[in-house]
């Protein structure tokens, strides 16, 4: 176990990964994220808020997007389906991270995140 001289930067680390989990659970609570990101800055709550915002970000795109693809019988269906389940996991994989106290992007998209929205929680 690490010794750790400093209790002040263990409380930051804390509400770092608080701001962290938080920023995951809906609309809302990136919301209470940022807000709390914004009394106490850190690295990691600044990293997964961009990696959270990007996220809604593409949800939001899949849903406008593939909003006619319901009316496409089976074939839309299936690509619909496909592009939520991918959502759903680059969600779950952001989560964990994001408890593990990691600063790991999601796959493919997740440096883009980074980079388009780099000025954001800094």
């Amino acid at each position: 176990m690490e010794n750790n001289n400093n209790p002040q930067q263990a409380v930051n680390q804390e509400n770092g990964k608080t701001v962290a989990i938080v920023c995951y659970l809906t609309l809302i609570g990136w919301i209470i994220g940022v807000v709390l990101h914004g009394n106490n800055k850190t690295s990691l709550g600044a990293y997964h808020l961009r990696q959270m915002l990007g996220l809604m970000i593409l949800a939001l795109a899949v849903f406008i997007l593939g909003f006619p693809l319901a009316f496409m019988p089976f074939l839309g269906w299936i690509i619909s389906l496909t592009l939520n389940i991918g959502i759903l996991v680059f969600w779950i994989l952001g989560l964990v991270s994001a408890a593990n106290g990691d600063e790991k992007p999601v796959p493919v998209i997740g440096d883009l995140f980074q980079k388009w929205f780099a000025g954001f929680g800094v």
